[in-house]
């Protein structure tokens, strides 16, 4: 999947710039690692129907260490939360990556 920020980049990179910075302010390790708010973000993207974060943030998880399982079971408490739409947003982010 194409990254949606490159068209915003091209029209407004200091946009992009707080975004970036945004990121690394709320993923950064800190009290949880980087991998664990990963998790927690996946949960949340999966719960808002959000298949391209989903997608993006599975990959940025999977390069922070975790595990398919550990990936998995957020989305088991996206769902807990959410319902089963989370299961189907995931699951359309997954088929590309697992």
């Amino acid at each position: 999947m194409p990254n949606p920020l490159e068209t915003i980049a091209k029209l407004d990179p200091d946009l992009v710039t707080l975004i970036e910075s945004n990121e690394s302010l709320a993923l950064d390790d800190g009290a949880l690692s980087r991998k664990d708010k990963l998790l927690i973000a996946i949960a949340l993207d999966a719960s808002k129907g959000a298949v391209q974060g989903v997608y993006s943030l599975t990959l940025q998880a999977l390069d922070a260490g975790a595990t398919k399982e550990e990936i998995t079971e957020s989305v088991r408490v996206a769902q807990y939360i959410g319902g089963v739409s989370c299961v189907y947003t995931a699951a359309a982010a997954f088929n590309d990556i697992f």
